[in-house]
């Protein structure tokens, strides 16, 4: 159960409502029912309920609000998941129960119901700029209205640890829950649609599977340490203290914790093993930089105009640049610790570390793991490509009246896209340290090693450490 209360939602939270099957419930209505007095009570223009947006800021208009929402449903390319819109869903909820909106506080019951019943909008990937998720939220608003009809798939169900026995079908099962509706009046338009909650949802969740892979790439790098004998002494307690960044301390301290028995020492070892800590920790704080910032946001009234007190204060709290810098820097760090695992990855390859064949083959002359090496680097060009960071471009639109855009939408976007090929280098790097811990076999496919390795470093809850190595007798001493 997520409890949702405007203040305290997190991005691990997020993922759970989207992906784990997690129900949320409200805790209060009342900072969301104080601001929709207030917005009932209000007299003079006040943007979005009296007039036009945009360039139309200036016209006085009569219920401009269902016009807006039907001239601003419209997306294109790919559908968005149902999990990432229903992420959204939670998202913006919170949001709202934040205060700020002067929206009908009916509605938040209502889009409860509809994430915990597996109803979701119908949205397309393409129609933001990060200025506001415009057309994925008046989409949803106009399901809502009954005017677009809702996706249904049942919630996910929480996978169990471990198989259980199939109950036998209810005689009698329920039916379906009715299609969420609710008639948003004209002043609840703008209201519901000025949020940046789908940008924020999928910043959330990629936050999330960053933060489980960062943690995995520290197991993996342990096996890679003991593979090749590497010297623990660059993590020591002392070498931290005298640099003491708290990501670089962190790793370090785990990766010790991992290192159970005593590592081979040697003067130097290559930077994949002595700067681990350095680089690996630089990017642990660019995600929890970028965590942070995305939580603010998840839990802020972020409203235009916002109704405080007794006012209506037109503002730019909208603007995503806070989330957008925070994404573009996570993913330029993210690929340093890719690039330092394919580091390591060449590292394995090579027999003067190992003690086994060149590629750690079967026997000599054999290709053995190099395509390991031709795989990673495909994963790490990919990773390159999305790190261009997006804050560099703007947009000039609405008669120059909107003449900047933060494009988090697209940072956070880019950010999801690393999941996959980060994953890939770090199996990569699995695959070759376990096959380095173990006489090699002779040549074949390596897909489904691959693809194991995958699997191991993204079960939920287990932990990999380091196997027992199992070094030819001849060949041990080059370990050192």
């Amino acid at each position: 159960m997520v409890l949702l209360d405007g203040a305290g939602l997190t991005c691990a939270q997020v993922h759970e409502a989207a992906y784990d099957g997690a129900r949320v419930t409200i805790a209060s209505l009342d900072r969301a029912r104080a601001a929709w007095v207030t917005a009932q009570e209000l007299t003079g223009p006040v943007y979005g309920r009296s007039t036009g947006v945009g360039a139309a800021k200036d016209v006085t208009l009569e219920a401009p609000g269902l016009d807006l929402l039907r001239s601003h449903a419209c997306g294109a390319g790919p559908p968005i998941e149902p999990a990432r819109a229903r992420a959204m869903l939670v998202v913006r909820l919170n949001q709202l129960l934040a205060g700020g909106s002067g929206i009908d506080p009916a509605v938040l019951p209502v889009l409860a119901d509809a994430v915990n019943h597996g109803f979701t909008p119908p949205l397309r990937t393409y129609g933001a700029i990060g200025t506001g998720d415009l057309a994925a939220l008046a989409t949803t608003a106009l399901c809502l209205l009954g005017e677009l009809p809702w996706h249904h798939g049942e919630p996910p169900a929480r996978a169990p640890r471990h198989p259980e026995p199939q109950a036998p079908a209810h005689p009698h099962p329920e039916p379906p829950a009715p299609a969420p509706r609710f008639p948003l009046a004209s002043s609840d338009a703008l209201p519901f649609i000025s949020s940046g909650a789908a940008t924020l949802a999928d910043a959330a969740i990629a936050c999330h599977h960053l933060r489980l892979l960062f943690e995995v790439a520290i197991d993996v790098a342990a096996v890679s340490f003991t593979a090749v004998g590497a010297s623990a002494e660059p993590l020591a307690a002392a070498v931290q203290e005298a640099r003491p960044h708290s990501g670089q301390t962190a790793v370090a301290a785990r990766l010790r914790g991992l290192l159970a028995r005593e590592q081979a020492t040697r003067i130097q070892d290559p930077y994949g093993f002595r700067a681990f800590a350095q680089v690996h920790g630089a990017a642990v704080e660019a995600l929890d930089r970028a965590a942070a910032t995305v939580e603010i946001d998840l839990n802020a009234a972020a409203e235009n105009p916002l109704i405080s007190g007794s006012l209506a204060w037109h503002n730019g709290n909208f603007h995503s640049a806070p989330v957008a810098l925070a994404l573009d820097a996570l993913r330029a760090a993210l690929v340093q610790t890719a690039q330092l695992s394919t580091a390591r990855l060449a590292t394995l390859m090579d027999p003067a570390y190992t003690g086994r064949h060149r590629f750690l083959a079967g026997h000599p002359g054999a290709s053995g793991a190099l395509i390991l090496e031709y795989v990673a680097q495909d994963a790490l060009a990919e990773l390159r490509h999305l790190a261009n960071p997006v804050t560099t471009g703007t947009a000039v639109i609405s008669l120059g009246v909107e003449d900047h855009a933060g494009f988090a939408t697209q940072a956070a976007r880019h950010a999801l896209r690393c999941l996959e090929p980060l994953e890939i280098v770090l199996a990569c790097e699995h695959t070759a340290a376990t096959r380095a811990l173990h006489a090699p076999p002779p040549d074949r496919p390596l897909t489904d090693d691959l693809e194991a390795a995958r699997r191991t470093l993204t079960r939920n809850g287990d932990r990999l450490s380091p196997p027992p190595a199992d070094p030819p007798a001849a060949t041990a001493g080059a370990r050192r």
